[in-house]
């Protein structure tokens, strides 16, 4: 790739992102706001993504004929959706960081043995892994992902060199989550001791006794109050708006603390143990694609995946009607108002078989799509209150309001 090419890229996510964010006048305060999401969001942003595939696989009962096109993110889910061998994956992404973390892994999949593969991606803080990286899979990168993993950061360093440091402490989430940790230690609190916990009970104990007394400090308070302070968890300003839903940040914040740390013992929740420790665990805590006994499943897959640098609703306007089975939307629903909204839903239900199901999550514990799109639209889609409300409670990253799920009827 050329430097005019790298360019032009990220000329392409710029305004892409712009496209799906900016909603105010860029000289108010909310306007800056939303232009300093972009900003950020144009570099790593999620070294790991924050829902749960075991969810989303039985929700979307994905199957061996399967076509599933899915939001990439961090890539943890789409590799995790290899372990039920769908037929073909379409990975889309705004940003093309996101895209060059998907592409290493797969092409990591393909060309390292299992203990290496895992020594990458589930330890991610080892010197062997870019001597990997150089002689194994980077020369059989595509051109912007290895201009990407080549490329340095402010410090001078190679961004592959993450990965001899530890991947999951960078990206705009893994900074968030140290300088909680650090606010939370200027308080006395060092969230690892959680990790010590015996069981779910004195887990809840030490959230109650020496985490949620956090969120009524002053400074704490004052911090989380301003749309600006979760970028770092990639919130724009409209769903940061929704997510607060009119209460306090920091009351919402306590509480969705609480079911993350809840939510399930410690040894199967790889999302507390990122949250608290930035690294996996053994056994049940990690993705399903770093699972060993699974890594044939995720190395045969990886073929079939293909990568779309673009938006969501333009990827599926140039793919054929009756094309797709399943459809991942993250919570990018929760960006757009209700003409992109509406836009997306006629092309979710073109582009989808009979029987598709479509997976989303939003910030609120409240209807997305009732009343936005057009009524032929949204009467062709099924949902299951009581449905939503089980797989709400069974994500392990308790972050989300709602996980919703709507099958296209026939």
């Amino acid at each position: 790739m050329t430097s005019l090419d790298a360019a032009q890229a990220r000329r392409r996510t710029r305004e892409a992102l712009g496209a799906a964010v900016h909603t105010r006048p860029v000289l108010s305060r909310d306007g800056l706001n939303e232009r300093l999401f972009t900003l950020a969001f144009g570099a790593l942003v999620y070294p790991q993504i924050w829902e749960d595939p075991v969810v989303d696989m039985d929700a979307l009962a994905i199957g061996p004929e399967d076509h599933v096109v899915a939001i990439a993110s961090g890539g943890c889910n789409v590799m995790s959706y290899l372990t039920a061998r769908p037929a073909a994956i379409t990975a889309v992404d705004l940003s093309a960081a996101h895209l060059a973390l998907l592409e290493l892994k797969l092409c990591a999949a393909r060309k390292l043995d299992s203990k290496s593969f895992a020594r990458f991606f589930h330890d991610a803080a080892d010197a062997r892994n870019v001597e990997a990286y150089d002689d194994w899979i980077a020369p059989h990168l595509g051109a912007a992902a290895r201009r990407y993993w080549d490329g340095r950061g402010w410090l001078g360093r190679r961004r592959i060199e993450a990965f001899a440091r530890g991947f999951y402490r960078t990206g705009q989430l893994g900074r968030f989550i140290r300088a909680a940790h650090l606010l939370a230690r200027l308080h006395g609190v060092d969230p690892r001791d959680l990790l010590a916990a015996p069981d779910a009970a004195a887990q809840r104990a030490f959230f109650e006794t020496r985490l949620a007394p956090l969120f009524e400090a002053p400074l704490v308070r004052a911090l989380v109050g301003r749309r600006a302070s979760l970028i770092g968890l990639g919130i724009p300003p409209r769903q940061y708006d929704a997510l607060a839903g009119g209460a306090s940040m920091a009351h919402v914040l306590k509480e969705r603390l609480g079911r993350l740390v809840s939510a399930a013992p410690l040894a199967e929740n790889y999302f507390a143990r990122q949250a608290l420790g930035l690294a996996y665990g053994p056994r049940g805590a990690r993705p399903p694609y770093l699972d060993p006994a699974r890594f044939d499943q995720v190395r045969e897959g990886a073929r079939r995946v293909r990568l779309v640098h673009g938006a969501l609703t333009q990827t599926l306007a140039a793919m054929p009607a009756a094309s797709a089975d399943c459809f991942v939307m993250l919570d990018a629903q929760d960006w757009m108002d209700d003409a992109a909204l509406g836009a997306l839903w006629r092309e979710l239900t073109r582009v989808g078989r009979p029987g598709a199901r479509a997976l989303f999550r939003t910030a609120a514990d409240a209807p997305l799509i009732e009343g936005r799109i057009e009524a032929g639209v949204a009467a062709r889609w099924r949902g299951d209150a009581a449905r939503d409300r089980a797989l709400t409670a069974a994500d392990r990253a308790a972050i989300y309001g709602r996980v919703h799920l709507r099958v296209l009827e026939t």
